[in-house]
């Protein structure tokens, strides 16, 4: 039964591929238009997206979009690992937004002749350079920009604030098991919160391993010894849960960021999210780092 069902599902996307496919041939000369149909599975350039002016042309989004707001009612197509061609398909999109590593989704999407936008991680240079990217790409290259040079108005602004005062040796933890030290994953010196931690004072202690993230074992964080110690956790931590895994750091008091408090653990989604809220992140990091700075 499973078996039928799966051939069923496959006869129905190909269907939907020819059929789109067709589409796409009689409307070639139409080709060099800006997109009117946008499906974005990275909520990154959904973001983005909408901070550009296309927000209107989005048609569908990944399982895991939920900003802005907009987002909430759009068609959900899946995400990374589950994306959904029967569905991505029946929206006729023109231009599909995808994760460098969704290859086969792309190979689809290039049958049904639907323009995909390849997307791979980068550092903070690389959020400015989508952006003016994709803005090139759906007609909206004044808009992104105009985005672009506020961002990196605002990245400079915060800057000069913290300018001349002591930067700070930070451990920036990305993930580890709730109650313990155990699953650790830290900022490694590549990527953009490691490019933001450096905009806003800090030193990142791991800034020599040229990786996006470390698993450093606790003898590795006690050689280290960092002044401070900034937990990124924008998901599945209730805030009332907070101060007790502060105190999990407490197993190690000879590192200066626990004999001095300086332990911090943030829980919002934008800031890891590499798209246009990047200086609110830089901001509310720097706020933590050198609260001084923003008396």
């Amino acid at each position: 039964m499973a078996a039928h069902s799966t051939r069923l599902t496959r006869a129905v996307i190909a269907v939907l591929v020819a059929i789109v496919a067709i589409a796409a041939r009689d409307a070639a000369p139409r080709a060099a238009e800006a997109p009117k149909r946008i499906i974005s599975l990275v909520p990154a350039l959904t973001e983005m997206l909408f901070a550009i002016g296309s927000g209107p042309q989005v048609v569908g989004v990944s399982s895991f979009d939920d900003y802005p707001p907009e987002v909430k009612s759009l068609p959900r197509v899946g995400a990374l690992v589950d994306p959904d061609m029967e569905r991505i398909l029946s929206l006729r999109p023109d231009l599909v937004i995808v994760y460098g590593s969704q290859t086969a989704v792309e190979t689809q999407l290039t049958r049904a002749g639907i323009r995909a936008y390849n997307y791979r991680h980068a550092g903070l240079a690389g959020v400015f350079s989508t952006i003016r990217d994709l803005g090139n790409t759906v007609g909206r290259t004044r808009e992104s920009e105009q985005v672009a040079r506020q961002i990196q108005q605002r990245l400079d602004s915060i800057k000069m604030r913290v300018a001349g005062l002591q930067r700070v040796r930070t451990l920036l933890v990305f993930e580890r098991d709730l109650g313990s030290l155990r699953g650790l994953y830290a900022s490694g010196g590549v990527g953009f919160m490691h490019d933001i931690l450096g905009i806003v004072g800090g030193i990142n202690v791991f800034a020599d391993v040229s990786r996006e993230s470390v698993q450093p074992s606790v003898e590795t964080i006690l050689a280290r010894a960092p002044d401070m110690i900034l937990e990124v956790r924008p998901t599945g931590l209730p805030r009332e849960r907070i101060p007790a895994e502060r105190r999990v750091w407490e197993a190690l008091p000879s590192i200066p960021a626990v004999r001095k408090g300086q332990i911090h653990i943030v829980t919002d989604d934008y800031l890891v999210t590499p798209g246009p809220r990047v200086a609110q992140a830089a901001e509310a990091i720097a706020r933590l780092i050198h609260p001084e700075a923003f008396k």
